[in-house]
């Protein structure tokens, strides 16, 4: 992995950090924001705490000239000790402007203080008095302030105000202090209108009981609020404890998710006093663009405001030290829980849109329609049967209005047409079994159709037929053989009642489906469940709404192997189409689809991501390159197959709904996104 790979997919590599404080003595706390910057020294940028030089909780030691002076010594100190680190360097001391003094942030680059942010909203209240030492932040402030003549800064007159914004590669920094983000507009909010992608904040939040929920509520909301990443540094234990405790709280936040957290007083953890903390995050600036770009409305606010930043320019540099290693953890399954609590709620949730979704159409439907449902043995089938069930359920009507039907083929196997037939009993459903193999020799007929290379003469008979292919080498295969069947099975299902489909989100990402086959139906309860999740759908219905055999059955399915059964079983009679070992896993197509889809990446990002993450096996990297081809060129030739999909309930960020979540031309070349990089 090139360490140039880092920043050419856009990720950012961010440290918040609280160095051990000594209250009012700047060189001391000069010396361990170099340590602490040092220490980052692969990071682009390192966030500092308020007042961090000075110490925040000095109180009317403020005013003195002795605290000011040492103040700005300890940032030139700063700035020279770091000059050779590539990063963006912000840090917190107090300042004189004008006959002002101001509660700032200095943002520090290459050995140069590039600019100078002051804090908007100070706190006055409770145990915060900020008023009696500091002036906020107003339009009056002057543009730029002199830093004095005796520091090594160099250029002394550097940029100042809270309209400062600070180009560094694809990010775009703004810095707020504090209390502001805690106001009802924090500063933020106008720096993201005017390009800011990632939010400094200089902070001294001390620690109360429930106080850490809310400030990560803040920071996940406001990242989230202004699709940008969020870097919060807080004050440490070793500020004042006169009356204060400060907990070194700090956080990374990316577009309304928590990248990671520090440690901190009271967390629960070693009971340890914690002196210093810090944490690093690679923040994806890529994927902030790309989500940007998609929520038109984020740029709506422009039209009335656009407000009036001043740029500064700062080079991107590459630390000789950088971890190849990417700071973040990378989902392998972006659609499946990690944590059991959480995905059992994601599956309860679940279920129920899905059964809302069918009851509301249930309700617009004559109730003596019936439910018809083609049950197979498999996940998706059994996960749609489990929700109409629910659906039926709920409006009071008896179970024996599904139609389920066992639709056996040439391809189908004990072990699956067991299951299904106990499935519909054990759930009281009206069970029908239609073997198909005898409209399907007689439509092989009717087409001329040798299957799979099998000539049909007058004596051949349906059992016989069985026998020959089940005699065929595994690699044998022929599409016209698996559509005939699938075909069948839907027109024998339309003209039952009304057909609950069952195709997952995953199979129409793939094409997965025979076309006006398995791929049409009146309403789909599955059309945006992926593949990776609707196993863990399975086993929640076998949790909850299971008992006894009913439970067994569908913990049998759950462990069945993904197949569409239209090619014949093996000579033993197991399944010899396993849809996974034709495709690729489904764990890689998952993981594509939700970064493709949701996340705009392309070739090369999706391979560096995929590299990157740890999945349930160990996958080369020449398997993880093929099943990525795969998967753009499935996804792009099938998109005739995704224009005319059933209706379907959205139940999670990714849909390929063609009324709702995407629309492409069916005849778009893939050939730019297979050659990228």
């Amino acid at each position: 992995m090139n360490v140039s790979d880092h920043h050419r997919h856009g990720f950012y590599r961010v440290t918040v950090s609280a160095p051990e404080v000594s209250v009012a003595n700047p060189a001391a706390n000069a010396k361990e924001t170099v340590a602490a910057a040092c220490a980052a020294d692969d990071s682009d940028l390192i966030v500092f705490p308020e007042l961090g030089l000075s110490g925040y909780s000095c109180g009317d030691l403020f005013a003195s000239q002795s605290l000011l002076n040492a103040s700005l010594q300890a940032l030139a100190r700063v700035a020279g000790e770091t000059a050779h680190l590539p990063a963006l360097l912000v840090v917190g001391l107090p300042l004189r402007v004008v006959t002002s003094l101001m509660n700032v942030a200095a943002v520090v680059h290459g050995g140069r203080v590039l600019g100078i942010v002051p804090k908007t909203f100070l706190p006055n209240y409770r145990e915060f008095y900020e008023q009696r030492h500091f002036q906020a932040a107003s339009p009056s402030d002057p543009k730029a302030v002199f830093l004095g003549e005796n520091t090594s800064l160099g250029e002394n007159t550097v940029p100042f105000g809270t309209d400062l914004l600070f180009a560094h590669g694809e990010a775009v920094v703004s810095v707020e202090i504090c209390e502001d983000l805690w106001v009802p507009i924090p500063p933020s909010c106008e720096a993201a209108m005017a390009g800011a992608n990632v939010i400094a904040n200089l902070s001294a939040s001390n620690e109360t009981i429930g106080k850490a929920q809310w400030r990560r509520d803040l920071v996940v909301s406001q990242s989230g609020r202004l699709i940008a990443g969020y870097a919060y540094a807080s004050a440490a234990a070793g500020e004042s404890t006169s009356d204060l405790v400060f907990g070194g709280h700090g956080m990374i936040a990316e577009n309304g998710t928590l990248l990671g957290e520090s440690r901190r007083v009271g967390d629960g953890g070693d009971p340890i006093v914690l002196m210093q903390t810090d944490l690093t995050r690679d923040i994806d600036i890529q994927r902030l663009a790309h989500d940007r770009r998609v929520v038109g409305s984020f740029d709506d606010w422009r039209g009335s405001h656009q407000p009036d930043f001043r740029r500064i320019e700062a080079p991107l540099g590459l630390s000789a030290t950088r971890e190849e290693r990417l700071c973040r953890f990378v989902d392998p399954h972006p659609f499946v829980p990690s944590d059991d609590a959480t995905r059992e709620e994601r599956c309860a949730e679940i279920i129920a849109i899905q059964t809302a979704g069918l009851v509301k159409r249930l309700t617009r439907l004559p109730e003596e329609l019936p439910l018809a449902i083609g049950v197979s043995g498999g996940l998706d089938s059994t996960l749609a049967l489990m929700v109409a069930v629910q659906a039926v359920n709920h409006l009071k009507r008896d179970p024996g209005c599904i139609h389920g039907l066992l639709l056996p083929g040439f391809g189908t196997t004990t072990r699956t047409f067991e299951n299904a037939k106990r499935l519909t009993e054990l759930l009281g459903i009206t069970q029908q079994v239609i073997d198909t193999r005898e409209l399907a020799l007689s439509a092989f007929r009717c087409l001329d159709h040798a299957p799979l290379g099998l000539e049909l003469d007058d004596a051949i008979t349906v059992e016989t037929l069985q026998e020959s292919l089940q005699a065929l080498p595994d690699d044998a295969r022929d599409l016209v053989f698996e559509n005939v069947q699938a075909r069948l099975r839907t027109f024998l299902l339309m003209s039952r009642g009304f057909v609950l489909g069952t195709g997952d989100l995953s199979e129409q990402a793939l094409g997965w489906s025979t076309y006006n086959g398995d791929h049409m139906s009146m309403y789909n309860v599955n059309a945006s469940v992926p593949k990776t999740l609707v196993r863990d759908l399975v086993k929640h219905a076998a949790e909850v709404r299971g008992h006894g055999e009913l439970s067994d059955v569908l913990i049998a399915i759950a462990e069945t192997p993904i197949t569409p059964e239209l090619l014949p079983p093996s000579s033993d009679g197991s399944i010899r189409q396993n849809t996974e070992e034709t495709v690729g896993p489904y764990e890689l197509h998952d993981f594509f689809l939700y970064h493709f889809v949701r996340g705009g990446c392309g070739r090369s990002k999706l391979l560096y991501l995929a590299k990157a993450a740890v999945f349930h096996q160990s996958y080369s990297d020449e398997l993880i390159e093929r099943t990525l081809d795969t998967f753009l060129r499935r996804f792009f030739q099938n998109q005739f197959k995704r224009n005319c999909v059933p209706d379907g309930p959205k139940v999670g960020s990714v849909s390929l709904s063609p009324r709702g979540d995407w629309r492409m031309p069916a005849d778009a070349d893939v050939d730019a996104f297979l050659e990228e990089g």
